[in-house]
């Protein structure tokens, strides 16, 4: 059973703990009003993160809860402290506990005489991905690729996308990515991706996780060039966000009429439960006729679910090896993996400057980026499935869901075995996918 432990370093891969301290440093360091984020362990490393002092309940247990607690009723908290309970979504709250009480204990019971489900930690999410028994999401850090190199997989030469409006939850755009790089021109950023200020020398550092949703932009408009693409910074803080303030940002965008939500999230949960936040903002999704969401399987070489590929509405990608005939060694898999695509050494756009490495082996090492990256990970391989859908829109008429489900159809009519179905750049040659 996970449980909050100060020690959630011990048995935990140099490479993971990395990755979580400086996910844990940054929101410390992100305004004084954020929560202390905690790391709760299991017997195989780390289970997930989460945000100590404040839980979410389903709204209807809620007066239910805060009596198990020892709260006075909502209407009463309400008069007497309003900052205490928020609606995050119709149907979930998020409840500020009082006095010295951990989420640990106040779940425990509420687990013991409501049962599991009910109220759960605010989990963080990212896009770095933090589960103590694998890699991390990317899967790599950055590495140095030419200046002037092709991106790979290529830009397709049709006119795919045209009329196709895809919403990417990422870490933003780089402000100069639609200038640089041809392929991105006319992405819209909702929020920038902002670099520190340049050193003396005139030398630009990149922080961990910038430019990741510049790479990924670039990876949807290479399959689908003519798509309309908007790029929100909604993991600003290490790349991450607690799911509290996601959803509550993603039932704000539903009024976009976006056809493709592209989120490039993936998450442990407390004993493997649903997200109940985002699990509310999937059933307002599915209120909008046609509409998909697609996020990456993460990358903990492990069968266990993350979120929120996992619900049975969202599109979970997987990634394949270098040779595009096996699974990539990083990737999760399982049975809730929807389809697999390539995700090992793609090329794509980044920033331009200097990034120090914050992961071992090569803590400490630095990288110079001339606007070109190459990178690996679900997060990569999610964006070519995102391109595929949108590319088949446009050319077939189908709304996103429709081609969504024809797209994977083949994908299982093409299944590796061993590996499951499988889905490639329809501009290879013998690997076309067909109309």
């Amino acid at each position: 059973m996970p449980e909050e432990a100060e020690n959630w370093r011990d048995g935990v891969s140099q490479p993971v703990a990395d990755e979580i301290d400086c996910i844990i440093k940054a929101f410390r360091g992100s305004s004084d009003r954020r929560p202390e984020i905690r790391a709760a362990r299991n017997e195989r490393g780390v289970d997930h993160l989460y945000a100590e002092g404040q839980i979410l309940v389903r709204a209807e247990y809620l007066d239910r809860v805060l009596e198990i607690l020892g709260e006075q009723s909502e209407r009463d908290l309400q008069a007497s402290a309003p900052e205490r309970t928020r609606r995050v979504i119709g149907g979930v709250a998020l409840l500020t506990l009082a006095g010295s009480r951990t989420v640990s204990e106040a779940l425990t019971e509420i687990d013991r005489q409501l049962g599991r489900g009910i109220a759960t930690p605010d989990h963080v999410l990212t896009v770095a991905g933090e589960g103590g028994e694998g890699m991390a999401c990317p899967a790599t850090e950055p590495q140095q690729a030419y200046c002037d190199i092709e991106p790979y997989p290529a830009v397709s030469g049709e006119h795919a996308g045209a009329g196709v409006l895809i919403y990417q939850a990422d870490t933003g755009l780089l402000d100069d990515a639609a200038s640089t790089h041809s392929w991105l021109a006319g992405v819209q950023a909702a929020d920038i991706d902002p670099l520190p200020p340049k050193l003396p020398g005139g030398v630009q550092p990149i922080p961990p996780y910038a430019g990741h949703g510049t790479f990924v932009a670039g990876v949807i408009r290479c399959m689908a060039p003519a798509a309309d693409i908007v790029v929100a910074n909604a993991f600003s803080i290490a790349g991450s966000q607690l799911e509290s303030d996601l959803v509550t940002r993603l039932e704000d965008e539903l009024r976009r009429g976006v056809d493709i939500f592209h989120l490039s999230i993936a998450a442990r949960s407390r004993h493997d439960l649903p997200l109940i936040a985002f699990e509310q903002w999937l059933n307002r999704l599915n209120q909008y006729k046609g509409s998909i969401c697609i996020c990456p399987a993460g990358n903990d070489s492990s069968r266990r679910p993350n979120w929120p590929g996992a619900f049975p509405g969202v599109i979970a990608v997987g990634a394949l090896g270098s040779d595009w005939h096996g699974r990539a060694s990083f990737t999760n898999f399982g049975g809730w993996v929807d389809v697999y695509a390539p995700g090992r050494d793609l090329v794509n756009a980044f920033a331009t400057g200097t990034y120090t490495c914050h992961v071992a082996p090569y803590t400490g090492q630095v990288r110079e980026f001339y606007g070109m990256a190459k990178w690996s990970g679900t997060s990569f391989s999610t964006p070519i499935v995102t391109g595929l859908i949108a590319a088949r829109m446009s050319r077939t008429g189908e709304n996103a869901a429709q081609a969504a489900a024809a797209l994977l159809a083949e994908a299982r009519a093409q299944a590796i075995p061993g590996v499951g179905p499988v889905l490639l750049p329809h501009h290879f040659g013998g690997w076309a996918q067909s109309g």
